[in-house]
């Protein structure tokens, strides 16, 4: 088989031809490569841009149609769609103290707790290996020493998803940037540590294999262990001197 064009990013493990295709789109909006409004090239050219089959592009611009990135629209094509405005609720956050990371993983503990509980019972097979795939390109770009912060907001929205009540995710696409602390409090590209990257793999690994097992009680508790760990970090860290 040939070697992946040189368009596609070095697959990570676990990663599908979809996978890749659908990041390196959503990779060329985020820089600008297509605005909001312009159309995507088409999947012709996406074929030959990417050397893979229109049964690829096909799913991996279905992907981002769910992402809510992209739009079809009949009869003339794919078009790239603008950022959705932020809704009123939780915008008194400010992602830069610390205190308000923490309210909001107390709240997420009680709500991502059952999400984790119900996808435990009622996730599709589709649904469980979107999770898996998510878990596994965490582990990967962790122990490539790489910022992991897309792909664990990735694992908590598939989580959410497989609830299969869309209240849970779109509860988390409302919370923003703080879904992930990291991101609002040390930036997308801060480096995590060694020994920070092997717990928060081992936590999220907990909450995967309940929900594999289909144990509501230990999913729910898995997630909530997680998060509540994370407030305990995140403390430890607002009682660090400053400077």
């Amino acid at each position: 088989m040939a070697n992946p064009p040189s368009s596609l990013p070095a697959a990570l493990p676990g990663q599908t031809l979809v996978t890749q295709v659908r990041e390196a789109i959503r990779a060329q909006v985020l820089k600008g490569r297509y605005k909001p409004g312009d159309r995507l090239p088409s999947e012709a050219r996406l074929t030959q841009e990417f050397g893979v089959s229109r049964t690829v592009i096909r799913e991996a611009v279905a992907a981002l149609r769910s992402d809510k990135l992209v739009e079809p629209r009949q009869g003339a094509g794919v078009f790239v769609l603008p950022p959705p405005e932020e809704e009123a609720p939780f915008r008194n956050l400010d992602p830069a103290r610390l205190s308000s990371l923490i309210e909001m993983l107390e709240l997420r503990a009680a709500v991502e707790g059952d999400a984790a509980g119900f996808a435990a019972l009622r996730r599709s097979p589709a649904q469980e290996e979107k999770i898996v795939e998510a878990f596994h390109e965490l582990s990967a770009l962790s122990e490539a020493g790489r910022p992991t912060v897309d792909a664990d907001l990735r694992f908590h929205l598939s989580v959410a998803e497989a609830a299969n009540n869309p209240r849970f995710p779109e509860f988390l696409r409302l919370i923003g940037p703080t879904l992930i602390p990291r991101r609002a409090a040390e930036g997308e590209d801060a480096p995590v540590s060694r020994d920070c990257a092997a717990i928060l793999r081992a936590e999220h690994e907990a909450i995967l294999a309940a929900i594999q097992k289909g144990d509501e009680d230990e999913a729910r508790a898995a997630m909530r262990l997680h998060l509540k760990n994370s407030q305990l970090r995140h403390r430890d860290h607002l009682r660090r001197p400053r400077g």
